[in-house]
């Protein structure tokens, strides 16, 4: 068993090369994967989600992949527990581990933490289904006596209001309240983090190239399958990779039409992730592929 597991964490915008540096470092320096990818997860999008191939999970073991149904939900406490199962299982089997983090946010809640939450009672989840029978008062009510936390949470978000509701039934304390008085507990300590440097050009032209590819290999017959059984009706299916295809299906847009609009989604969101990653995580190192591989083979070694 290994005295001290060593961790790093390789972040960057989709297409980026993420899962294929990590899996050449893993494959190198005796480690585990654990993915933060919020599509990856899912069993059965496998094309949609671009994640590493079968034979890529076979050379390395991969925590965060092939997880869930894509009818079932998740929330960040399933990426927490899939931390948790994979610096466990590490440190078991003598290896190291590799953090890839597609989605940010799962990252930088295992590196702050969350707050301790209180159980809640049966009464209180009574109570609480009750009043959100109308989120829109559910929130106001919320937002009169805590408006400093509320104004962070957008009226629509029902799952959140829902939960801060509770902790505010449970408690009788706001939210900034409870918050203050249970601080968060980072989850990872000394971990190194690396952002993946690569210019915005080269990015839209990988995201292109991996779009004609995934269309290539059999796409619109994946999201076919999908939509046939579990329906439109969960979350993995508003994806972005999957609502364009759904889109040719209804006959809304062309072949063409439906790939441009996947990389143009896709730009998208990979400038939403680099913004998040410049603001969220200020002690990563910005280097190219090869220099995080330099940078791991000094810290592996």
């Amino acid at each position: 068993m290994l005295s001290f597991m060593k961790t790093i964490a390789i972040i960057g915008p989709t297409a980026s090369g993420k899962s294929d540096l990590a899996l050449q470092i893993a494959l190198k320096h005796n480690a585990y994967i654990l993915s933060l990818d919020s599509l990856s997860i899912y069993k059965e999008i496998d094309i949609a989600s671009a994640k590493p191939s079968q034979k890529e999970l076979e050379r390395v073991r991969h925590f965060g992949i092939n997880v869930l149904s894509p009818n079932e939900h998740f929330s960040v406490a399933t990426f927490i527990d899939l931390y948790h199962d994979a610096a466990t299982q590490a440190r078991l089997n003598d290896k190291n581990l590799i953090i890839v983090g597609g989605t940010g946010f799962y990252l930088k809640t295992l590196l702050n933490g969350l707050s301790e939450v209180p159980p809640i009672s049966n009464t209180t989840r009574i109570t609480s289904a009750t009043i959100m029978m109308r989120p829109e008062k559910a929130y106001d009510m919320l937002y009169k006596v805590d408006q400093t936390y509320m104004k962070e949470i957008k009226p629509n978000d029902t799952y959140r209001i829902e939960k801060m509701l509770q902790l505010y039934l449970e408690t009788d304390q706001t939210p900034t309240e409870w918050f203050k008085q249970h601080p968060p507990k980072p989850f990872i300590d000394n971990i190194k983090l690396f952002e993946i440097e690569i210019d915005r050009q080269t990015l839209r032209d990988r995201i292109k190239i991996r779009t004609v590819k995934m269309a290539a290999m059999g796409l619109i017959d994946e999201i076919a399958r999908l939509e046939h059984k579990y329906t439109r009706y969960p979350n993995s299916m508003k994806a972005i990779g999957i609502i364009e295809v759904l889109d040719y299906l209804d006959g809304i847009v062309s072949k063409e039409e439906m790939i441009e609009l996947i990389a143009t989604h896709t730009g998208q969101l990979a400038k939403r992730q680099q913004t998040f990653n410049r603001n969220q995580f200020s002690d990563k190192k910005v280097l190219s592929v090869a220099m995080i591989e330099k940078e791991a083979n000094k810290i592996f070694n």
